[in-house]
């Protein structure tokens, strides 16, 4: 940041946070306080920052901006935390005000606004370890935070102010569940519809019920007109875009209730009291996300985000084509193991497993098929008895029981123990390239469908459900984990490609050499080596030409065909808590889910004084008992749904957090709509759909932290997308830029036990080292947070030094998408430069403006200042377009330190032209000082209606150009020439300088080289 001139020099180093009695009019913490809060009760009652709407409930006063351009911008949805701000949470918030502000006056109009995420589980536990309501912790939560917010003198319009546990808010979420439930996805329009439509195409018979992809819901595959009431049922919600289904979740008995990932430690417990934590199948809320996986890849190419956030929802996704290949299991054939086994288990109808693999070029080399321990079809392939000759280590599983094989030990023993030992293991363990591989044989072979060989089907917890289809084709010569496993349990290692020469080379292994001989899998090219006669013939194709060859030959043989999978599976959308929206959803007798109608929408929470989830038997058999099981009266609910009054059961689990925070950003367009969710025409508006193409869209500026790249804006992509095909709004995509701001950090420091300890009581000593209590602590730095005990409260800030300070230092800090470092000491440079700033403009003792109205032309000064002037317009209003409001503050110091230079104390006061130009483009960063000094130099209405100031190009180019001069390679001089002077203009002039016979005299000039408005080399022999 730039140091203060001269001039100022004294009247700075005067100023303390607390003011100056002798100056009773001087910019301190005491007159920024006093004008700070004055101008935000104004701009409330005045309605300032209101953003009518063009029809509905808030249009009043769209006349006065119709014909302005709307412009949207939005800040991501925030948790009101118990703790209160620190002063990295507003860095967002900051900058999206300056850059609205800014639109503002430059003449758009601009929707900014706010509101709380306020549902969710920190809440829950409060209120949990305190007995006290969490509704009555959050409120007091939010009206922390807004109070803190309001200090800052953000500019939303608070009409709009919105939170998720509202229950005027929540109706809509409900509302909005059930018109995803009430849909299903048509792979052939390529589009979510109704659900009405797809039982109507059941009716007429233009689609067949017998092969709907229902699963348990209709195993008679029977036609629609052959089933039950019940069985069309169970078949419609089967499609539903929402809908319940058995998935592995991780259940914690300890806490009683499911658990995400991120709450699973690495040793498969709870990351919250230790507990066990299970890997089990339960019946869950889930959204067919999955449905829109080509959509959500396809359409990033429609938004301007930054790629890197892109890249990481695309890899969340995560496509990949390959094959989807059937196996079908044999009896009675030889096994072509290494152990010479034999195929045994029962002799019953076989049984078919579809295994997806990116790889079926190497299906020759599939030595064995490994399955999820969760997977649907264990039950099914699990053998009676052990086959002839199977290696003890096949049965060994974990958990068998030690000594020698008992006679009970049977395969079923064996795949119970081990799935219980994998249940106990979470997917991080599991899925690990560095761990022990463990399995167990089924005691069943299935049949390769490429080479007619039998292999034997083994579960091992390597293998998750949740990718693919659970089921693997092994092929140990050319893949890590596959490899690992067959050392382990002596499988086959047969090779479907040559290594090349380096590969050789590298592990010692002369060419030909057998796979079985390798020491470690050969995952490249390679060259296709000659396989048995009933396979694809490869030899000679590119890996591109073998895949294409083997799927063909797989398709024309009826034993598989090409598919794409994701790494994107449905959203578990079932949380066993109290404090969430309750699903708009009741059962009937037979257990199926049945929507609440609209009209009694929305379906509140029962006030409760116990939230604590039930916990339970200390094993992976117990089930959840959700918190509202407990409110015995809500449980059950008689409706009259057109058949008379009858008593359904309530859903008890609530949605999870995520859900109001899908279409929040809708819900502000038009808040107090209480007949629509959102008006089409408000919609459209601010949305932008009917500006290009069909479709397009969004919102305009989304400004919010890297951590919510995946999962919030993939999930709200999702809705939105719903939505959009059911014609509930007019664009693809809900955000059309996103912009990312980093973060602010701070000392941290641990003590000798490595613990951190509170930053604000670590003392530095003279020497430079650091204490806490007496005893030395280290130090490090850190992302500012309550976890490493660094934390400076914005409410110090603003006692010490104001709101507009703290604004003006944390635009000023770095690039607005860096992190960067808090230093408060630092926070004083941005304080001087808005004392100057208001010194140079108002007369400290009296309090009146020192303005005077003569031009710039009309003072000695003026083609400096005139020309600095402009270019500071210019540049400015290019860096605040462009969200670089740390270029923008320096180049506002420069120029407010010019005209402490030229108008300073003791010197006349500065031109009107300049002083208002300086205020109007500080205004957006420091918009209490601005309105105060706007006022007092004598204009009525808000700075913020004022338009922008126009730079000139002209009057900011300069009149000369200072060059330097270097004398072989040393720079000895300057020159002032004409900006579009030539060689030859340059030369005269430098030939005229006092300085040059002075570096020449009685030396040969060898070269001089020109480089115009940069440089002069003079070149001596």
């Amino acid at each position: 940041m730039n140091e203060p001139t001269e001039s100022d020099t004294t009247a700075d180093a005067a100023v303390t946070a607390g003011g100056d009695a002798d100056l009773p009019h001087r910019y301190d913490s005491r007159l920024a306080a006093e004008i700070e809060q004055r101008w935000q009760q104004r701009w409330l009652k005045d309605g300032t920052f209101e953003s009518p709407n063009p029809t509905g409930p808030l249009s009043a006063g769209f006349e006065a901006v119709q014909g302005r351009d709307p412009f949207y911008v939005l800040d991501m949805f925030p948790y009101p935390s118990g703790t209160g701000l620190h002063v990295g949470h507003p860095l967002g918030y900051i900058g999206s005000d300056v850059f609205a502000r800014f639109l503002r006056m430059t003449g758009r109009h601009v929707l900014h606004t706010f509101g709380y995420d306020a549902f969710g589980l920190p809440a829950e536990q409060y209120a949990i370890n305190t007995g006290q309501h969490p509704r009555v912790t959050t409120e007091a939560n939010i009206a922390n935070m807004r109070r803190q917010l309001s200090r800052l003198g953000l500019g939303h319009d608070t009409r709009r102010e919105i939170a998720t546990t509202d229950t005027t808010y929540y109706r809509w979420t409900q509302w909005v569940f059930l018109q995803i439930f009430n849909s299903w996805y048509d792979d052939e329009a390529g589009r979510a519809r109704p659900i009405s439509e797809l039982v109507e195409e059941f009716e007429s018979g233009r689609r067949s019920a017998a092969g709907a992809s229902a699963g348990e819901a209709n195993p008679r595959q029977a036609e629609w007109s052959e089933l039950t009431a019940s069985e069309r049922r169970r078949v419609v919600d089967a499609h539903r875009l929402t809908y319940i289904s058995e998935e592995l979740v991780n259940w914690c008995p300890g806490l009683g209730t499911v658990l995400a990932n991120e709450e699973v430690t690495p040793e498969g417990r709870s990351d919250i009291g230790n507990y066990p934590v299970y890997r089990r199948p339960l019946r869950q809320w889930m959204m067919r996300i999955t449905a829109y996986a080509d959509r959500l890849m396809s359409d990033l190419d429609l938004v301007d985000w930054p790629d890197s956030i892109k890249q990481m929802q695309r890899n969340w996704i995560g496509p990949s084509d390959g094959a989807a290949v059937r196996f079908t299991t044999t009896t009675g054939a030889s096994a072509g193991t290494d152990a010479g086994a034999s195929a045994g288990g029962d002799a019953g109808a076989p049984v078919d497993i579809e295994v997806y693999t990116t790889r079926p070029d190497t299906l020759p080399g599939a030595s064995f098929l490994v399955l999820a321990p969760e997977h649907p079809l264990v039950d099914a392939l699990i053998a009676t008895d052990w086959p002839a000759d199977t290696p003890a280590s096949w049965q060994f599983g974990q958990g068998r029981p030690a000594g020698p094989l008992e006679e009970h030990w049977t395969p079923r023993a064996a795949v119970d123990a081990y799935r219980a030992f994998a249940a106990r293991r979470s997917d991080r363990q599991r899925g690990g390239a560095e761990i022990d591989r463990t399995g167990v044989f089924t005691g069943t072979y299935v049949t390769n469908p490429v080479g007619g060989g039998v292999i034997p089907v083994f579960l091992a917890d390597y293998v998750l459900l949740g990718y693919g289809t659970g089921a693997i084709m092994a092929v140990p010569a050319h893949d890590d984990r596959d490899f690992s496993f067959a050392r382990e349990f002596g499988l086959p290692v047969q090779a479907v490609l040559e290594p090349d020469e380096a590969w050789h080379s590298e592990h010692g292994v002369p060419a030909g050499a057998p796979a079985s001989a390798w020491p470690a899998p050969f995952a490249g090219e390679g060259t296709y080596l000659p396989g048995p006669p009933n396979r694809p013939g490869l030899v000679g194709l590119s890996k591109a030409e073998a895949i294409k060859t083997t799927v063909g030959w797989l398709e024309g043989a009826g034993r598989g065909r090409a598919t794409r999978s994701y790494r994107l599976r449905d959203w578990l959308f079932s949380r066993q808590r109290y404090w969430g929206e309750p699903f708009p959803i009741v059962f009937d007798d037979e257990g199926l889910p049945i929507a609440v109608p609209e009209d009694q929408l929305p379906v509140e929470l029962p006030e409760m004084t116990d939230f604590r989830p039930r916990a339970m038997a200390d094993d992976d058999e117990s089930e959840p008992v959700p918190p509202l099981a407990r409110a015995t009266e809500w449980t059950t609910v008689t409706l009259d749904l057109g058949d008379g009054p009858r008593e359904y059961r309530r859903e008890l689990n609530t949605m999870p957090q995520w859900a109001g925070s899908c279409w929040y950003y809708l819900r502000y367009l038009d808040p107090t709509n209480s007949e629509r969710f959102v008006d089409p025409t408000v919609e459209r508006y601010w949305m932008h759909s009917e500006r290009g193409p069909a479709g397009d869209g969004g919102v305009d500026l989304y400004v919010g932290g890297v951590e919510h790249a995946v999962l919030h804006l993939l999930y709200a992509r999702f809705w939105h997308k719903v939505l959009y095909d059911l014609g509930l709004v007019s664009t693809r995509e809900p955000f059309k830029r996103l912009y990312n701001q980093g973060y602010i950090q701070a000392d941290a420091f641990t003590d000798e036990r490595g613990m951190y300890v509170a930053a604000a009581e670590v003392v530095r000593g003279a020497d430079g080292t650091f204490t806490h209590d007496g005893a030395p602590v280290n130090r490090r730095s850190g992302k500012m947070g309550k976890s490493l005990k660094n934390s400076v409260s914005p409410d110090e800030m603003y006692d010490s030094y104001g709101a507009d300070t703290l604004r003006v230092y944390e635009m000023a800090m770095g690039p607005l998408d860096a992190h960067r470092p808090w230093r408060t000491d630092d926070i004083v440079g941005s304080y001087r430069f808005l004392q100057r700033l208001w010194r140079n403009i108002i007369d400290e003792e009296s309090g009146e403006p020192r303005v005077r109205d003569t031009g710039l032309g009309d003072i000695e000064s003026g083609d400096e200042v005139t020309r600095a002037l402009h270019r500071t317009i210019l540049a400015v209003r290019t860096d605040y377009a462009e969200l670089r409001f740390n270029t923008a503050v320096a180049r506002l110091i420069e120029l407010t330190n010019l005209a402490s230079k030229h108008f300073g104390a003791g010197l006349a006061g500065p031109p009107r032209e300049l002083a208002e130009a300086m205020v109007l483009m500080v205004a957006p960063l420091a918009p209490h000082l601005a309105e105060e000094l706007w006022t007092r130099l004598g204009h009525a209405g808000s700075v913020s209606t004022v338009p922008f100031p126009e730079g000139d190009e002209s009057l900011a180019a300069a009149s000369t150009v200072r060059l330097p001069v270097q004398v072989n390679g040393k720079v000895r001089f300057t020159i002032d020439v004409a900006p579009d002077a030539d060689e030859a203009a340059v030369r005269q002039a430098l030939e005229a300088h006092e300085d040059y016979p002075r570096y020449t005299a009685g030396k040969t000039v060898k070269r001089l080289i020109v480089v115009p408005g940069r440089i002069v080399n003079i070149a001596l022999g």
